[in-house]
């Protein structure tokens, strides 16, 4: 299949393309939990290899690379998640850049999960290996190639800025942690800074820093990453950003449903992607086919779970 978007693009254009191009503003989160990968995956490769970093990392690829082939039809968006991968160390992060290289291959949109922050010399460094390119001497490479990364603002303005050069020189996309699935996000993320709390001043500050990314289709490159979870706050942080794409986890294995996410998009229909990882990848472990199939229909599980999500979310849309 060929590349939908055009790296030429803006970010969001790009995105836009792809979720009008598949119907679907699913993200599939590549988040390889080895011991649920199928034993039959895990059977290809050489015994001398086993219980070491390089055969993990070996079953991972060859994992994903049979789930991509599956969805790729299906949405247009993937996303793995780099702990997953450095868990393994080397050879864990070559797996990370070779699943970027494979469902870029086959078209898809790679939003690199890697939440990175620091001082403005390391970010600079982090942006270049993750959405940018790498001198050295008379050769220029790209490390990893990722479409757009998740990042996190705590250390202020500063660390984000090279994110933001690098991101508009390369036409790559951003999503800045706003306010995070987890259950503990609260213990900071909600804080009240004078009269406001810590999220919604993150959430202004990502608009701000959102309006110089804006594209043909009127979206900003600069997302953000906004819980399904919490879904009360949904409805205000999309006022504050109204141009900002959201990156939403906390579909499916966390609990949110397609009503939770409702309020993520605009009246256009646009303006939000969905995340699902557990839930997709081994749908296998959950009724009805854990009892009736097992892991062995693990591939048609996986196909289910993906046009059971877009048939749910598409349905937010009969209102629009």
């Amino acid at each position: 299949m060929a590349e939908v978007s055009n790296s030429r693009e803006n970010f969001a254009d790009q995105l836009i393309t792809t979720i009008l191009h598949k119907n679907s503003c699913i993200v599939v989160g590549l988040d390889p939990y080895f011991k649920f990968i199928p034993a039959t995956i895990k059977e290809k490769f050489s015994i001398s290899q086993k219980q070491g970093a390089e055969y993990a990392s070996r079953v991972i690829l060859e994992f994903n690379i049979q789930v991509i082939d599956l969805i790729a039809p299906l949405v247009g968006i993937v996303k793995p998640q780099i702990a997953f991968y450095e868990l393994y160390g080397s050879w864990g992060v070559w797996a990370y850049a070779e699943t970027i290289k494979y469902a870029k291959q086959k078209g898809l949109i790679v939003i690199g999960d890697i939440k990175r922050g620091d001082v403005p010399s390391t970010a600079e460094a982090y942006a270049a290996a993750h959405i940018g390119t790498v001198h050295i001497d008379h050769v220029v490479e790209t490390p990893f190639a990722a479409d757009a990364i998740t990042v996190n603002p705590f250390l202020g303005s500063d660390s984000l800025h090279p994110f933001f050069r690098t991101a508009k020189e390369q036409n790559k996309g951003i999503f800045i942690l706003v306010k995070t699935s987890n259950p503990a996000s609260g213990e900071f993320q909600d804080l009240i800074c004078g009269e406001k709390k810590l999220y919604e001043i993150i959430a202004e500050k990502t608009h701000a820093w959102g309006k110089d990314f804006i594209g043909k289709k009127g979206y900003s490159a600069i997302g953000a990453v906004v819980g399904a979870t919490f879904s009360h706050e949904i409805s205000a942080l999309r006022k504050i950003m109204p141009t900002a794409y959201f990156l939403v986890p906390g579909y499916g294995a966390q609990g949110a449903t397609a009503k939770d996410i409702e309020y993520c998009f605009n009246s256009d229909g646009l303006g939000a992607i969905i995340n699902a990882s557990r839930s997709i990848l081994y749908a296998y472990n959950v009724s009805p086919w854990k009892e009736k199939y097992g892991i062995s229909a693990w591939k048609e599980a996986t196909q289910k779970a993906v046009i059971t999500m877009n048939e749910e979310i598409r349905k937010i849309f009969k209102s629009y």
